[in-house]
């Protein structure tokens, strides 16, 4: 008889992983780890790789498409780790270690009273906060920066590891400090500086992020309200947000090659909105967005980008590349 493993935090074994993708397609995970604090993360990470797992980490599920056969190792949850900390400024305090008792946590009614002008619009955020909760709490502050954010699903850190954004602006626009978790089970910070952030990259290599430091702008709730309407608005019009997909599957490519066409473009050009394998479907309003309908397999999905590479690459000799990361 085999006596499974003590975990450091919450674990489930056998876990349904498709329900936790914004896709909605994919098999199960040996383990599911569902830790509520960075300390208890990297416990339980340390622990599994002493078990010999193979680890992953899954935050909002966005940008990310599990396979039908899942995954037989340790999946980890960011969802429980999404708690906001405004820094303690007290000389010497190591705020940015993320402790309970030395930060204090943003209650958004309490942090905007004081109408301190000299005081920081920064936050100390960890991974497992929604991108579009954390979007919210910004507007409710007045502090502008994340605007451009409206409407991307995700947790921090996955938005982190891959730079999310759009045309008016990505995410390491407001990132000033990151703790990671290195392959080595090291901690560390990096300034920004350090990491050198580019398109759909946050040149982390295989660092974890636990969690950063945003900066934002002072402004106003009514100002950061408006331009979030007005970006969703946008957005609605030309993507699915309110359907299951997992956001952009292809980047960009260089503006030099495809004349200045998005992947998008170039895949509405070839025909390719019409195209679709099973349930999953090019969506009628963004050739570069694959929607879930209804009962779509991993399978239906990854043949579909297939296709949608291929025709583009047979009519244009653009080869495009995978932005979405596929288990």
């Amino acid at each position: 008889m085999t006596t499974e493993p003590t975990w450091p935090c919450a674990a489930i074994r056998d876990a349904d992983l498709a329900p936790r993708t914004t896709m909605r397609v994919g098999g199960r995970a040996r383990w599911l780890f569902e830790p509520a604090h960075p300390d208890e993360f990297v416990e339980a990470w340390r622990a599994a790789r002493e078990e010999g797992l193979e680890v992953r980490v899954l935050g909002g599920g966005a940008n990310v498409l599990v396979s039908d056969d899942g995954f037989d190792g340790a999946v980890f949850s960011t969802a429980r780790m999404a708690r906001i900390f405004r820094p303690h400024r007290e000389e010497g305090a190591d705020w940015s270690a993320g402790a309970e008792e030395r930060v204090g946590e943003a209650s958004l009614g309490r942090v905007g009273a004081t109408g301190d002008e000299s005081e920081p619009c920064e936050l100390v955020v960890w991974a497992g906060k929604g991108l579009l909760a954390l979007v919210r709490a910004t507007r409710e502050l007045g502090w502008s920066g994340l605007e451009p954010l409206a409407g991307v699903p995700g947790h921090l850190g996955g938005g982190i590891a891959m730079n999310a954004g759009g045309r008016y602006g990505e995410l390491w626009d407001v990132v000033r400090r990151v703790r990671l978790l290195l392959p080595d089970g090291e901690i560390v910070e990096r300034e920004r500086a350090e990491c050198n952030p580019s398109y759909r990259n946050g040149n982390l290599g295989d660092a974890i992020v636990l969690g950063a430091v945003l900066g934002f702008e002072r402004s106003t709730r009514h100002t950061v309200e408006e331009r979030v309407r007005e970006l969703l608005r946008e957005k609605s019009a030309a993507q699915p947000l309110t359907e299951h997909s997992s956001g952009c599957i292809f980047k960009n490519p260089d503006p030099e090659l495809s004349d200045g066409r998005s992947a998008g473009k170039l895949i509405e050009d070839v025909g390719g909105k019409q195209l679709s394998r099973g349930a999953a479907v090019v969506s009628p309003k963004h050739g570069n967005f694959i929607v879930n309908t209804g009962g779509a397999r991993a399978l239906d999905v990854i043949g579909l980008i297939e296709d949608l590479r291929r025709l583009v690459r047979d009519r244009t000799g653009i080869e495009l590349e995978t932005e979405v990361r596929i288990w």
